[in-house]
């Protein structure tokens, strides 16, 4: 039986483009015909497949074991059968191999071929894929929206390839329109029995840390230390830095001249409004940091508990160091790990009469 050598030539070509070795495909395909020339004989037979690569020739040869008395004709056959057939030189329990070319069978072996071929072409483009971004996750990646309904928004990472943004990686405040150029954090990839899974993040702190590197050249450069990154999606985050030299403000260096390295940061995620704050190896000093902009007047450490904290602030400056709905102070705590308890620290008054006289009763 003949698959062409036009087939072949074209076989090598496509194969070439896509990464893939024709023997790769010749094996599939062989394996392929075995199965579909069980189904078109309707039986269990023995069979093997050879395809030649440079003539385009396919053997297919049904295996059986010569027997006196035939009980299994799918895989046994007669001495006297084979002799007849022309094989003089066999013996009882010896196997033989008889190529068959069974009418008709060319067409559903074409049919059959070409079904291999757009599914090793697939499962080839597949595994491009998963290797191209598995080696990526926590990377920075552009990517357009190009469906957002039903509750579901998938992002165009290039002409080949899409991603998921499930609805918990999705910042609230944000429409995804599509068509819509963004920047995601590549959450995670994964082979499936449809291909790569595919799972991109706008909330994941990697995000924020990733937009700082690509923006601020001193962390680029390892002058500047991201020590520490918590967020609340679309609405505020704080950023922990420290210097490795002495001559650079690293939270100037992070927000630029006139907010402009920290503004952009911020547009690209939403406007999400970003406190950079001085890490410190101390404790206290890094949560007194952490609840900036509120100026704290003292700190505490809570001695029956472990890492928590009593921080007291002046009446002026409470709402400001709690933040709105709690989110200063909920982010200064996930940010130090501590637990932080803020109070009002009353300003200190000159005693009464009434003080005076009850501190004499007493």
């Amino acid at each position: 039986m003949q698959l062409g050598r036009d087939f072949i030539r074209a076989l090598k070509q496509l194969t070439a483009e896509r990464g893939l070795t024709p023997e790769v495909i010749a094996s599939s395909l062989e394996a392929a015909l075995i199965s579909a020339y069980k189904k078109y004989q309707g039986g269990n037979q023995n069979v093997e497949v050879h395809i030649d690569l440079e003539s385009g020739n396919v053997s297919i040869c049904e295996v059986k074991l010569v027997v006196e008395d035939v009980k299994q004709p799918d895989i046994e056959i007669s001495l006297d059968d084979v002799q007849k057939m022309g094989y003089t030189d066999v013996l009882i329990n010896e196997y033989i191999r008889i190529e068959v070319n069974p009418e008709d069978f060319g067409r559903i072996a074409a049919q059959t071929a070409r079904q291999v071929i757009i599914q090793k072409l697939k499962d080839a483009e597949r595994q491009i894929i998963f290797e191209e971004f598995s080696g990526r996750v926590g990377d920075l990646v552009n990517g357009v929206i190009f469906k957002a309904e039903n509750d579901q928004v998938l992002v165009r990472l290039n002409d080949r390839t899409e991603a998921i943004l499930p609805r918990e990686e999705r910042i609230i405040s944000e429409a995804y329109v599509p068509g819509e150029r963004l920047k995601f954090y590549l959450l995670d990839v994964r082979q499936t029995t449809r291909g790569p899974r595919i799972v991109v993040s706008r909330t994941h702190p990697g995000l924020l840390r990733k937009l700082m590197e690509l923006e601020v050249p001193e962390i680029q450069e390892g002058i500047i230390e991201i020590k520490g990154i918590v967020r609340e999606a679309g609405t505020r985050a704080k950023v922990a830095v420290q210097t490795l030299d002495s001559n650079v403000d690293p939270v100037g260096a992070c927000v630029g001249n006139g907010g402009a390295r920290i503004k952009s940061i911020s547009q690209e995620l939403s406007n999400e409004k970003i406190d950079v704050i001085i890490w410190s190896s101390d404790p206290l000093t890094f949560i007194r940091n952490a609840l900036s902009p509120a100026k704290i007047v003292k700190i505490e450490p809570v001695l029956e508990q472990d890492k928590a904290v009593t921080v007291y602030a002046r009446p002026d400056q409470l709402s400001l160091a709690i933040g709105k709905a709690g989110q200063n102070v909920r982010l200064a705590a996930r940010l130090t790990g501590w637990k932080i308890d803020i109070k009002a620290l009353e300003p200190d008054r000159m005693p009464t009469l009434q003080d005076i006289f009850q501190d004499i009763i007493d």
